[in-house]
């Protein structure tokens, strides 16, 4: 203790003043700034992760048309509408979903993507349309849904009459 007073009585006040806010700024230090650095570098790890997964490149605002051209070569041509609905029936009956006959109808309006809607009357349990439509969504990233309806006949059945609504984007067969 009485070597604490010495060193104080040396380093005079503004010199303990010192002392303290660099014992403060450690604290702080180790406390506040090495967590929120390593949550940064964690963020930043993450990130790299994310971009090298991603097949897609980032999109410049000097290449317009290239760009363009870029993103509509992510969407399949409209010659493969064949092979996407045979997906589409192959996946339900993997999911034991009785598909009944639907509505198909090819819009394309300009020179942007193609649309196909397709209308899916079906036969199975909640589980597994949830199942199926789940599946679709992560194999087809170029569908969407654009309704769902469902219907039971008695109260204690458990298949359900449901409704299914799906748009597929297809690039046109010309690029602009």
């Amino acid at each position: 203790m009485r070597h604490l007073y010495y060193l104080m009585r040396c380093l005079g006040p503004l010199g303990v003043a010192g002392l303290s806010l660099l014992l403060c700024c450690a604290v702080f230090y180790f406390n506040a700034v090495k967590p929120a650095e390593s949550e940064v570098t964690s963020q930043r790890d993450a990130s790299q992760r994310m971009k090298s997964r991603s097949p897609y490149q980032p999109v410049s605002m000097d290449k317009r048309e290239s760009d363009l051209r870029r993103f509509n070569n992510l969407f399949p041509p409209t010659e493969d509408i064949a092979h996407e609905m045979r997906n589409l029936w192959v996946n339900a009956e993997k999911f034991e979903i009785d598909l009944h006959q639907g509505e198909y109808r090819l819009e394309s309006g300009g020179p942007g993507l193609a649309r196909y809607r397709v209308t899916l009357p079906m036969r199975a349990s909640y589980a597994q349309i949830r199942k199926f439509i789940n599946f679709i969504l992560k194999e087809t990233p170029t569908i969407s849904i654009d309704g769902l309806r469902f219907e039971r006949k008695k109260i204690g059945e458990t298949r359900l009459e449901a409704q299914l609504r799906l748009t597929l984007y297809f690039r046109p067969s010309v690029q602009p």
